[in-house]
């Protein structure tokens, strides 16, 4: 359903529309990928510790074809949606990061370094404090699991917060985030690729040369990155380099340019208008009015030249992967047996490693790598925010969930148990610092935010 800005009334909505309507208010919430991504999650737990829990771990280890013959790609489900749809994920996040570095809060190097220190701390002291407590041990390859900050889940709890919650650390908390992903993408293609099939390898940079190509000649036409995107995906699956960061790479190459400016754009529409007007004369309904259907497409493409490609894919992405993709995950990762000892699990190094990190080594890394960045003159903080903001949105960044389930996968593939020990780590951890980071921010009062910034 579409959404309105309030400044040109919509049009009644059909009986159709208003049954879905409510629907339609929720998923325009901040808080509502967050609310259903809990909820998979605890399906996924309930699921994996019922009587039925044999039916859960069957179904992700169901064998999915795709293809025929020598090119037919044969892989268990749960494989298909880390590696497949999660691809999507990925795609999304990487549209994200270039949006930012070209016309958000990264575009300018002033204003991107305070949260790119933040970033950095919030990966450099957790995975630091994770590897002290696991060096020399099983579970030392999971240095890269408390690193993440999950966006959804720490953007829903300051939508929470309400208005006590200024724009400044909305913007804050998601350029941090969004550095935070393109760190934790780094650290997958670096230190989590295994073997390199350097024929697959180069087979994916060809194609990413010609995606290159295709862009600089302006190619807006959606089925050309979708194709080449596809061919992309499997090289990277057969390569050994985690097949998600072929979204990453494929979402630098879509154009971020609109093929007509806003003036250009108004002058055009003004001129379309004033033909449907003039046009409609001749005809009541304009299922009879054949130059004002012509109009009507004159407008839709108008619209669509004034949209850089980027732009209209990341807003088409976010319903599926908030609501589809990112729950579907969960609900393939997120159930871990709680029986036995569950008090064991919380004394292992990995549980505990991650715990430290996420809890304890996030809001350290965030706030100090912050307050060094204001201190030698690097960044300032900007208007409204103020130091116990960052402190409470540093623990905020304690949330690791999707991001740190992820990684955790990939680096204990063939531990099971070693999987289960991260997972009851990142809940824990998640749950933590969601709640100490919502308490801790709902003591902030609203804040001006054309005053001058704290020193310190």
């Amino acid at each position: 359903m579409a959404t309105h800005t309030g400044v040109i009334p919509p049009p009644p909505l059909t009986p159709f529309q208003r049954i879905l309507s409510p629907f339609a208010r929720f998923t325009r919430t901040e808080s509502a990928g967050g609310i259903v991504l809990i909820a998979a999650t605890l399906v996924a737990i309930l699921w994996a510790n019922s009587p039925w829990s044999e039916s859960y771990h069957h179904l992700w280890e169901t064998t999915v074809t795709i293809g025929a013959g020598r090119y037919a790609l044969s892989y268990p489900l749960h494989y298909w949606i880390n590696d497949g749809l999660m691809a999507v994920f990925f795609f999304l996040v990487g549209l994200e990061i270039k949006r930012e570095f070209l016309v958000g809060e990264l575009a300018s190097v002033r204003r991107a370094a305070l949260p790119i220190a933040a970033a950095l701390g919030g990966m450099v002291v957790p995975a630091i404090l994770y590897a002290l407590l696991n060096a020399g041990g099983p579970g030392e390859r999971g240095w890269g699991t408390p690193m993440a900050t999950d966006i959804a889940f720490a953007l829903g709890v300051l939508a929470l917060l309400g208005p006590r919650i200024p724009l400044s650390l909305k913007v804050f908390l998601a350029a941090l985030a969004i550095v935070d992903d393109l760190g934790a993408v780094l650290v997958i293609a670096i230190f989590y690729t295994d073997q390199i099939s350097w024929m697959a390898l180069g087979v994916g940079m060809v194609v990413l040369a010609a995606l290159i190509v295709a862009a600089r000649l302006q190619a807006r036409a959606p089925i050309v990155y979708v194709v080449l995107g596809v061919v992309l995906w499997v090289a990277f699956l057969k390569s050994g380099v985690h097949a998600t960061v072929a979204g990453v790479l494929l979402a630098m190459t879509i154009p971020a340019r609109t093929r007509i400016d806003t003036t250009e754009f108004l002058a055009r529409g003004r001129r379309i208008l004033d033909y449907f007007d003039a046009a409609g004369r001749e005809g009541t309904d304009v299922l009879t009015n054949r130059d004002q259907q012509a109009a009507i497409q004159e407008m839709e493409n108008a619209c669509e030249a004034a949209q850089a490609p980027l732009q209209r894919i990341e807003h088409e992405l976010h319903g599926p992967v908030a609501f589809i993709i990112i729950p579907l995950f969960a609900l393939a990762n997120a159930g871990v047996h709680l029986g036995g000892n569950l008090g064991e699990a919380f004394t292992n190094p990995v549980a505990l490693g991650i715990i430290l990190g996420l809890v304890v080594g996030k809001p350290i890394g965030i706030t100090l790598f912050a307050w060094l960045a204001v201190k030698t003159k690097l960044a300032a903080l900007p208007p409204g925010m103020t130091w116990n903001s960052i402190r409470g949105v540093s623990l905020l960044g304690g949330i690791g969930f999707t991001m740190s389930l992820f990684i955790a996968g990939l680096a204990f593939p063939g531990s099971p148990q070693l999987n289960e020990d991260a997972k009851i780590g990142i809940f824990a951890a998640s749950l933590i610092a969601g709640i100490a980071g919502f308490l801790m921010l709902r003591r902030l009062r609203p804040v001006d935010e054309t005053a001058r910034p704290a020193k310190g």
